[in-house]
């Protein structure tokens, strides 16, 4: 392509529909008589949706139609949206919950919990644990594979390393938590200054619990030089889920994509574009989303 593209042009139905017809061609190297044409290897990396803020509007029969029809793999719920997934479900709507997208074939994958530890306050620290448990036993009764969590902030009255340990910390009593319901925690790289790439490494080598990864977010911050290959491999061993957001936007996602499959990532990258799409839109985007999650992945 010549241009960037803009948001309202995916949007749009006929603009996303002539998109999608046109992808097999975008991108691709010209075959010459004398050149071997190698195969495309096939990636591991399976393409999700995430309910914000594409989905936050969307009920959970819309959210599995749509998913469906646009062949998109996997969901997370993030909470607080009208999916209604929430630890105040009861037993019964739980296995309903767990039915429903077992019955869709779409692999309800994470619950975005906003669980965060970095405050001064001890108690609500505590209580921020004790809300990720239970998002932990909801996410092992409607069979989701992890609870993202996240950093929100850095205290200014406190060394940086003391609030990456404290977080740390709380991080290694959910993880154990989980650890026992066979379910992960993904730390978001997210927040001011605590989406740094470093500092997450940090707080994951202070946390040095296995059942803690990190969810790679997609932020500017990522970037340096155009690249994103040096927090990439900052990262890379801690990787266990992944938020992406507007693909036609200057994020090097070609190359994030590359450097993914090249290291067999094999879970899911997940749609988080921060506006919300009309339900009866909703297939028509998604169907155009992962043409260009698709052409991405091409050399």
């Amino acid at each position: 392509m010549t241009r960037k593209l803009k948001r309202r042009e995916v949007i749009a139905s006929g603009a996303a529909l002539a998109l999608a017809a046109a992808l097999p061609e975008v991108g691709r190297t010209q075959n010459t008589p004398n050149k071997r044409i190698e195969p495309e290897k096939k990636s591991a990396m399976k393409l999700g949706l995430i309910s914000y803020n594409v989905a936050q509007n969307w009920d959970l029969p819309t959210i599995l139609k749509n998913c469906s029809a646009a062949g998109i793999e996997g969901f997370e719920a993030r909470t607080q949206h009208a999916h209604g997934i929430e630890p105040s479900l009861s037993a019964q709507r739980r296995q309903e919950v767990k039915k429903q997208f077992a019955d869709a074939g779409v692999t309800l994958w994470g619950l975005g919990s906003t669980c965060e530890f970095h405050s001064p306050d001890t108690a609500v620290v505590q209580k921020n644990i004790d809300e990720c448990k239970s998002f932990v036993q909801l996410a092992q009764d409607v069979g989701a594979r992890g609870v993202k969590v996240r950093p929100n902030g850095l205290r200014k009255d406190i060394p940086v390393d003391k609030t990456l340990e404290q977080i740390a910390t709380a991080l290694r009593t959910c993880g154990q938590f989980g650890q026992e319901h066979n379910v992960e925690i993904w730390l978001e790289v997210h927040g001011p200054e605590t989406q740094k790439p470093a500092h997450i490494q940090r707080i994951m080598e202070l946390c040095g619990h296995p059942n803690v990864g990190a969810c790679w977010n997609s932020n500017n911050t990522d970037v340096e030089n155009g690249s994103v290959r040096a927090a990439f491999e900052l990262l890379r061993p801690h990787i266990r889920s992944c938020h992406i957001n507007d693909l036609w936007g200057n994020y090097p996602y070609r190359e994030l994509f590359s450097l993914f499959n090249a290291t067999g990532y094999d879970r899911f990258t997940l749609c988080e574009v921060a506006t919300p799409i009309a339900p009866d839109s909703g297939v028509t985007f998604l169907k155009c989303y992962r043409g260009l999650w698709k052409e991405l992945q091409r050399a």
